[in-house]
C-alpha cells in the first residue's frame, strides 16, 4: 500500500511540476508579446492608416473624418486616407474594420447605430459590436429636435403630449428610417410621454421632412442641422432638443428634461474604434491625438457649423457610454419590436 501511495504522491508531484512550467512558459510568452506590442505602437505609425466611414460622402460622419485626418496626419507622420463605405445602416463598413488586423492601420469613424443599435436591429449582423472594436473616442454629438408641423396646436412639449393624448385619430410622425437617431429618440419620448403616435418610416431626412411640411405627419425628431433651415424659415416649430444641454444653434429652444421629462437623452454621436486586439499603447496615441485635433480652433469651428459638441474623454469613458447607450436602445427596439432586416 504505502508504494501504492508512494506512486500516487509522485504522479501528483509531476503534474504540479509540468503545470507551474506550462504556466510559466505561458507567461514568458505574453511578456515576449507585450514587448514587441510595445516596440511595435513605439514605431507607430510607419504607413498611412485608413479610416473607414459606412456612410457615403457629404454627411456629418465624413465631414468629421475628414476634418480629423487632415489634422492628426501631420502629427502622426502617416497620411489618415477617409474611405467611404456605405451600406445596410453602416454595417458594410463596420464589418471590414471589425475583419482587419488589430495593427492601428485601419480604423472606424461611425455613428451610434453601428456601436449600439445595429445589434438589436439587425438580425443578420456577422460581429458583435461590444467584441469586435476597440474603441478609441467619442467624438461627438449632435442633438435632435422635435420638431411639429405649424398647423398643430402646441407651443410647448406638454402641449403637444395633452394635444396627442386626445388626438383622434392618433398622431403619425416621421423618421428618416427605421433604428436611425430621429426613430429612436422618437420612441423614447412616447414612451416616457405616455402617448400614442404611429410612426411612418421615410427614406431619409429630406423625405421625411418634406412629408412634415406638407402636413401629411404631425411630428419628427430630425437632426438639428438638418431641420435648422425649416425651423427658422418658419416652416416647422421646434418644441424641444433631445440632448441633455441647450443647443448652441437653438439657444431659446427648452430640452426635453427641461420640459417635464428629467433624463431624457436621445442625440445622434459619432465614435471612433480600431478592430479589437489593437495595442492599448496604439489605442492610447490615437487618442491624444485625436483629443487635440478635436479641440483646435479651425476643427472646432467646423463642428461647430454642423451642430456638434465635443468634450475630451478616454478610451475608457467611451467603451462605458457605448455601454450605456446600447442598454438603453436595446430596451426601446425590443419594446417596439423594430427590425431593419
Amino acid at each position: 500500500m504505502s508504494r501504492r501511495r508512494s506512486r500516487g504522491m509522485s504522479a501528483c508531484h509531476t503534474e504540479a511540476v509540468q503545470q507551474r512550467r506550462n504556466t510559466m512558459k505561458w507567461i514568458a510568452s505574453m511578456a515576449l508579446a507585450l514587448c514587441a506590442g510595445g516596440a511595435f505602437a513605439a514605431d507607430y505609425p510607419t504607413r498611412p492608416i485608413t479610416l473607414i466611414v459606412p456612410y457615403g460622402p457629404g454627411g456629418t460622419n465624413d465631414i468629421l473624418a475628414r476634418a480629423i485626418a487632415n489634422k492628426i496626419s501631420p502629427t502622426l507622420g502617416q497620411t489618415v486616407v477617409v474611405n467611404n463605405r456605405p451600406g445596410a445602416g453602416g454595417n458594410i463598413g463596420a464589418q471590414q474594420v471589425a475583419t482587419a488586423e488589430p495593427d492601428g492601420y485601419t480604423l472606424l469613424l461611425a455613428s451610434s447605430g453601428v456601436f449600439a443599435v445595429n445589434k438589436w436591429l439587425y438580425r443578420s449582423l456577422r460581429y458583435d459590436p461590444a467584441q469586435a472594436f476597440a474603441p478609441v473616442i467619442l467624438a461627438g454629438s449632435v442633438p435632435n429636435v422635435l420638431i411639429v408641423d405649424t398647423e398643430v396646436p402646441a407651443k410647448t412639449l406638454p402641449e403637444l403630449v395633452k394635444y396627442a393624448k386626445s388626438a383622434q385619430p392618433s398622431l403619425n410622425y416621421a423618421s428618416m428610417g427605421t433604428g436611425t437617431s430621429g426613430h429612436l429618440c422618437a420612441e423614447l419620448f412616447k414612451a416616457q410621454a405616455g402617448i400614442e403616435a404611429e410612426h411612418i418610416a421615410y427614406p431619409g431626412s429630406a423625405a421625411a421632412l418634406t412629408a412634415l411640411l406638407g402636413h401629411q405627419v404631425q411630428l419628427m425628431c430630425d437632426n438639428l442641422p438638418t431641420a435648422l433651415p425649416q425651423i427658422k424659415a418658419g416652416r416647422a416649430r421646434a418644441l424641444a432638443v433631445s440632448s441633455a444641454e441647450r443647443a448652441p444653434l437653438l439657444p431659446d429652444t427648452p430640452t426635453v428634461a427641461e420640459s417635464g421629462f428629467p433624463g431624457f437623452d436621445a442625440t445622434a454621436w459619432f465614435g471612433i474604434a480600431a478592430p479589437a486586439g489593437t495595442p492599448a499603447p496604439i489605442v492610447e496615441r490615437l487618442n491624444k491625438e485625436i483629443n487635440a485635433a478635436l479641440q483646435a480652433p479651425d476643427v472646432a469651428r467646423i463642428l461647430g457649423e454642423q451642430g456638434v459638441s465635443f468634450r475630451p474623454n478616454t478610451p475608457a469613458q467611451f467603451s462605458q457610454f457605448i455601454s450605456a447607450e446600447s442598454a438603453k436602445w436595446r430596451d426601446v427596439i425590443e419594446r417596439t419590436g423594430s427590425r431593419a432586416d
